[in-house]
C-alpha cells in the first residue's frame, strides 16, 4: 500500500472513531494530513466523519489547488493557515466537540488561555489555549485571526465554534484534541467549585520534560 493510500485509510479510521465516540456529529469536523510532496489530504465538504470513503478524500497540491477526490472542506483555509504558520505539523484536526464548544461560549473565560491546567496531560499536550474571536464559518477573516495565533500555539479555540489542533502526526493531533475535549468536560463539571490546578512551575517542568 502506498504512503498516500495508508494516509487515506488512517484518516478514515480516525474519523470513524471520533464519530462513534460522539466527538463529532452530523457533517461537522474535518481532518487533514500533509503529504510528502507538500500537498494535503482533507476530508470533503459536507461529509460525515462517520462515513468516509478513503478514495473520495480530497487531495490538494502544495499550492492549495484541488487536484483529486471530492471538493475539500469549506474550512480548508483553517488547515492551510495552521500548516503555513507551523511548518513542522503533519496533521490538523478541527472538531465541534460538545464540551469544547460549550467552553468557547462562556463569557467569563480568559481569551488568552481558555482552560486552566487541570491535569498534567493537558499541560503537556495543549499548554495555553487562546480564544479566536467569532467569525462566520468560511469567513477569510477567521483564517487571519487563526494565523495571528498559530505560530505560537498549536491549538486554538474558535469562539462559538470549536477547537483546531495541529500535531506532528495525525495521532498526535488527535491525542491533543481529545485531551482538550476531556479537560473542557472536567472544567464544566467543576464549575462552582474551588479548583486545585497545576502551578506555573509544575507546568513549566512538564513542558520541559515532555517537549516533543
Amino acid at each position: 500500500m502506498s504512503t498516500e493510500a495508508t494516509h487515506r485509510e488512517h484518516i478514515t479510521s480516525v474519523a470513524l472513531s471520533l464519530f462513534e465516540r460522539g466527538l463529532t456529529h452530523g457533517s461537522t469536523g474535518n481532518i487533514s494530513v500533509r503529504l510528502d510532496d507538500g500537498g494535503w489530504l482533507m476530508t470533503p465538504t459536507g461529509s460525515s466523519l462517520g462515513n468516509l470513503d478513503p478514495a473520495r478524500i480530497s487531495k490538494l497540491d502544495a499550492t492549495g489547488e484541488h487536484v483529486g477526490g471530492d471538493k475539500p472542506t469549506k474550512e480548508a483555509f483553517l488547515h492551510t493557515t495552521m500548516y503555513d504558520q507551523r511548518p513542522g505539523s503533519g496533521a490538523v484536526v478541527h472538531l465541534h466537540s460538545t464540551h469544547s464548544v460549550a467552553v468557547s461560549c462562556l463569557a467569563e473565560i480568559d481569551p488568552h488561555n481558555c482552560l486552566p491546567p487541570i491535569t498534567a496531560y493537558y499541560a503537556m499536550r495543549i499548554g495555553k489555549l487562546p480564544l479566536v474571536p467569532y467569525y462566520p464559518p468560511g469567513d477569510m477573516a477567521l483564517a487571519e485571526a487563526v494565523g495571528s495565533l498559530a505560530s505560537e500555539h498549536h491549538a486554538v479555540l474558535l469562539a462559538n465554534h470549536g477547537p483546531v489542533v495541529a500535531g506532528t502526526s495525525l495521532a498526535a493531533a488527535t491525542d491533543a484534541i481529545e485531551e482538550l475535549e476531556e479537560t473542557a468536560r472536567l472544567y464544566l463539571l467543576l464549575q462552582g467549585r474551588k479548583l486545585s490546578i497545576l502551578g506555573p512551575e509544575q507546568v513549566d517542568e512538564l513542558q520541559r520534560r515532555f517537549k516533543s
